[in-house]
């Protein structure tokens, strides 16, 4: 029998799992052997996973991440729990900040050994940004809670099918005039299963990595041009591209239905990329892969011909 690590037959509870990165992060548990709780408002979103589990290594429940009881129910028993909630949208103090410290609480009560927050490159209780200051606030009750929790702080996440690159790329292929928000805001993009790697060796290892704070990036620095620039050039097309005026962004973040918000907004401004202060990815046994790595590959589908239009070599 395959020896998968400290995960085999552990309970994994993972709040927010049926998002992009707790789909990601429940493949890579499951990898190790792990028993899963994917906990979330709308479970049934991931249950596309039961193939990829053995009989009983998966189970789904509902879950409320605003209200302390339906924590505390979906968390009993866990060996680990993993918190993943986060938005953009209302209620972000009760979701990112009090929902992860009444999590935390009940896993501590609960005997949990390892605990992972899932914040923000940026994330600062005394920041003016709403999703910053939340995530910050969040941090602290998680480590009131559950001192040797870990809290990993990921900059901008991309996938095939979630994270800025889908969204991006339809932009780009059906605009042929592409006003870009922030267009010199760098980012340091990490791709969603580097981030579920670090995330599950973060658990299977509490004593190396508990209470501690890590930044999750990507190896390149990016601007936003550069993105879409990259994302247009693997589509083999080539749009014009300007850079949003910021008062006119400003203005369009503030109006309902807008593509940004003014969280989203702020944190552009701002960019997002690791400090260097903090312990990075590679500290938690990762080595992280580039964006550029993936795109020829993920951006056939959106050239002109789809598969069919990469040219052949000659014989």
């Amino acid at each position: 029998m395959a020896n998968y690590g400290p995960l085999e037959d552990k309970l994994v509870v993972l709040i927010g799992g049926s998002g992009f990165i707790g789909r990601q992060v429940a493949q890579d548990l499951l990898e190790r052997g792990a028993r899963l709780r994917i906990a979330a408002r709308n479970p049934e979103k991931a249950f596309d996973l039961k193939p990829l589990a053995n009989l009983g290594q998966i189970q789904f429940a509902r879950c409320n991440a605003a209200d302390k009881a339906s924590v505390e129910a979906c968390v009993a028993d866990a060996d680990a729990v993993v918190y993943l909630v986060g938005t953009f949208g209302k209620n972000q103090r009760a979701l990112q900040a009090t929902g992860a410290g009444a999590a935390a609480a009940a896993a501590a009560a609960t005997g949990a050994q390892s605990f992972v927050y899932v914040s923000a490159i940026g994330a600062d209780a005394a920041s003016e940004t709403g999703y910053y200051r939340t995530k910050g606030e969040g941090e602290q009750l998680v480590l009131d809670a559950f001192p040797q929790a870990t809290i990993l702080r990921p900059s901008a996440v991309f996938g095939e099918e979630g994270g800025f690159v889908p969204m991006f790329a339809d932009l780009v292929q059906t605009m042929p005039v592409l006003p870009v928000f922030g267009a010199e805001s760098k980012l340091q993009p990490v791709w969603v299963a580097d981030l579920a790697e670090a995330i599950g060796n973060a658990l299977g290892a509490p004593a190396t990595h508990g209470g501690k704070i890590y930044e999750i990036a990507g190896p390149d620095q990016m601007t936003m041009e550069e993105i879409n620039r990259a994302i247009a050039t693997a589509q083999q097309r080539d749009p014009i591209m300007f850079a949003m005026p910021d008062a006119l962004a400003r203005f369009i973040a503030a109006m309902p239905l807008a593509p940004i918000n003014g969280d989203q907004l702020a944190m552009l401004e701002k960019g997002n990329v690791a400090g260097g202060t903090l312990p990075g990815i590679e500290a938690l046994g990762v080595t992280a892969k580039p964006l550029s790595l993936f795109l020829d590959k993920w951006m056939t589908r959106y050239r002109k011909h789809g598969r069919f239009s990469a040219q052949r070599n000659p014989a």
